[in-house]
């Protein structure tokens, strides 16, 4: 049975895949739980401000190739298209594509409702002449899109390095999802962000304001207020280290003391130093992202980046299959 939660005054019902993937992810060892449960509304609001920290290039970085070479992605990838944005988020970086392609329809996707209808209502008011059609949905499953665009060609749209976030099993079953969803003949502009010094990317998810350890911090909140939980967030602190050997940077929660709380009722137990692994950032390689697409059903098509090579930006088809070679 759902319980009721109270949030913002209101009452709610806790997912029950966050339940069961909390529980599950506590008891494991070691300890994980997935990246997306990172984004109730607080944890959205908190993302949107990490991506204008000083430390945090990727947005910029990828805002900037957008800028420049959505006039292209246009015309390789025709007008009229139905735009579907996998996480949509605050669709910061939206309106530049949407500028370029003239699409016939946007389909947002997220996880957070409030947050994307109240991003989806801004961007039908800079967009008055375009249908906007929010989809309150968890990208990571499969997908039935909106039967209205069924018949339409299709330009996913999946920015912000968010394929970096999974291990690289999960995110080619990612890739051949959307390409389900999307069909054959549609197109994705998908942002890869790319491997560099650990000077530069480890500052990136771990900033001097705070703000990303407040993110991380935030889960354990959201556990408390949606699952009954008791633990004692300030027991415990935001760690990011780079990962060489897997070419990522993990985000963990630390126990800086032995402690012992609930949730839903299970107790758990936890030694100093311990930690849950809460989030993975995977860097690719030029090779390596065409490898990944390829995995995943996408020829690439096209592929852009910044003068210092930090990010990239590529464009990708899903082409009937064929056997080889």
């Amino acid at each position: 049975m759902l319980k009721p939660e109270i949030e913002d005054g209101q009452q709610t019902l806790a997912d029950p895949q966050f339940r069961a993937d909390v529980l599950d992810g506590l008891a494991r060892v070691p300890r994980a739980i997935p990246a997306r449960w990172f984004y109730d509304r607080r944890g959205s609001e908190l993302f949107e401000k990490i991506t204008d920290l000083p430390e945090y290039y990727p947005t910029r970085t990828e805002r900037s190739i957008l800028e420049t070479v959505c006039l292209e992605v246009a015309r390789l990838a025709g007008e009229g298209r139905a735009v579907v944005e996998f996480g949509s988020g605050s669709s910061t970086k939206t309106p530049i594509l949407l500028d370029a392609v003239a699409p016939s329809v946007y389909v947002p996707i997220d996880i957070s409702g409030d947050f994307l209808r109240e991003s989806s209502m801004v961007l039908g008011e800079q967009f008055p002449d375009l249908l906007v059609l929010p989809f309150e949905a968890d990208f990571m499953r499969p997908l039935s899109l909106p039967k209205t665009i069924t018949d339409t060609p299709k330009l996913g749209f999946f920015p912000g390095s968010t394929i970096g976030n999974m291990i690289p099993l999960m995110a080619v079953d990612l890739l051949r999802a959307m390409r389900a969803s999307l069909g054959v003949g549609a197109m994705l502009l998908i942002g890869m962000d790319r491997i560099k010094s650990e000077d530069v990317l480890v500052p990136a998810y771990d900033d001097a304001q705070g703000v990303t350890a407040a993110f991380n911090l935030n889960l354990l909140e959201r556990i408390n207020r949606e699952l009954g939980g008791d633990i004692p967030v300030e027991a415990f602190r935001h760690k990011a280290v780079w990962n060489d050997d897997r070419a990522r940077v993990e985000m963990h929660l630390e126990a800086t003391r032995d402690v012992a709380f609930s949730v839903d009722g299970r107790s758990f137990e936890m030694s100093a130093g311990e930690t849950i692994h809460t989030e993975n950032s995977h860097k690719y390689g030029e090779r390596d992202a065409r490898i990944l697409l390829r995995s995943g059903g996408w020829t690439p098509v096209a592929a852009w980046t910044d003068p210092e090579g930090l990010f990239g930006v590529y464009l990708a088809e899903a082409q009937v299959e064929r056997p080889a070679p």
